[in-house]
């Protein structure tokens, strides 16, 4: 059994990442708080939407956004910034983005103090919240608890509970159907979405609703388009704690490897995760009562590039039928 270190008192962690990143981190914000419950967790995060992910996570003490692109753009700004951090005088910090000159610029604003950094393992598979955790050894703390967690307040759930309600959906059971994804070797396509909307709706006696951000309403409305059953689309209308709420009241996200998957899986609604390229060994739906499908017969499945090089262009997402998945949705619902 490994022994605690001394607690450190004033702690930053550096992940300017997108949100299933910053999802799969916060069982290492939890065994940090464990670990010290008088500490200050500052958390560096890339862009204010993610920010408002820990807006009710009483294990961050606070967030500071680092906007390379936007706000710190400049070196002027990234300096103002630098001196932001010195002023508060960190005796420990968890470099999570090792490959960012930036971030380690930022990162030495703290110095002389503690530093750790996050290695991504090679030549083994590990789930990246295991291997993030890892992170945490050299403090002494060890955690077999692995689930991830979004705090959502009443607002959020109030808007949910009010936009069902207004849709006459207080009832039925809800499937939600997330058809965007950052990279296309992710996205199963907008046809067999619509295929699937009207099987939970024959089928599950169940209502679908199209989940997304703001780039996702063209796919909502094409599956809408294309099915009869005209499922409820809500992409675009939502923020990361509103969306999060919305699924909280689902039955099922059915999703590839993206962030929504990470938020149903972290409000406790389980999944149906549709996986290509993406290695779920990897970056699969934590927990259990998941369900992950994989395209028989594709031999380069998972080929974990954000690119298909495949003749059959995205064969590996083109092969998984909207039958399999309804009963997936099916058993999953049990």
């Amino acid at each position: 059994m490994q022994t605690l270190l001394k607690p450190y008192r004033n702690i930053l962690i550096i992940k300017p990442g997108a949100v299933g990143d910053l999802l799969q981190m916060t069982p290492v914000m939890r065994a940090l708080r464990n670990y010290s419950p008088e500490s200050a967790i500052t958390l560096m995060v890339g862009h204010g939407t993610t920010a408002a992910l820990f807006k009710n996570d009483h294990h961050v003490t606070e967030t500071i956004v680092f906007d390379r692109d936007g706000t710190h753009r400049s070196l002027s700004a990234q300096l103002e910034l630098w001196r932001t951090l010195r002023s508060r005088r960190f005796d420990l910090v968890l470099n999570f983005q090792r490959s960012n000159l930036k971030a380690w610029f930022l990162a030495s604003a703290a110095f002389p103090c503690r530093v750790l950094v996050y290695h991504k393992a090679k030549d083994r598979t590990v789930h990246a919240v295991v291997n993030y955790l890892e992170t945490l050894a050299p403090l002494g703390i060890s955690t077999t608890d692995q689930r991830l967690e979004l705090f959502l307040d009443e607002r959020s759930r109030t808007y949910a509970r009010e936009l069902f309600s207004a849709q006459g959906m207080d009832s039925a059971p809800l499937i939600a159907l997330n058809p965007g994804a950052t990279h296309a070797v992710n996205r199963w396509p907008t046809a067999r979405f619509a295929e699937l909307a009207d099987l939970i709706a024959e089928r599950l006696s169940s209502k679908a609703v199209i989940i997304g951000g703001p780039a996702d309403v063209p796919l909502g409305e094409e599956i809408r388009a294309l099915s009869r059953s005209r499922p409820l689309s809500v992409a675009g209308k939502t923020d990361l704690l509103q969306l999060g709420a919305v699924l909280e009241k689902c039955r099922v996200l059915v999703s590839g490897d993206t962030g929504p998957l990470h938020l149903a899986t972290a409000v406790g609604t389980k999944t149906v995760a549709l996986f290509g390229a993406a290695d779920p060994e990897r970056t699969g739906p934590v927990g259990s009562g998941h369900t992950v499908i994989q395209a028989a017969g594709v031999s380069c499945v998972p080929c974990r590039s954000r690119a298909c090089s495949n003749a059959a262009y995205l064969e590996c997402m083109d092969k998984i039928t909207a039958d399999r998945v309804a009963d997936a949705v099916a058993a999953t619902m049990q």
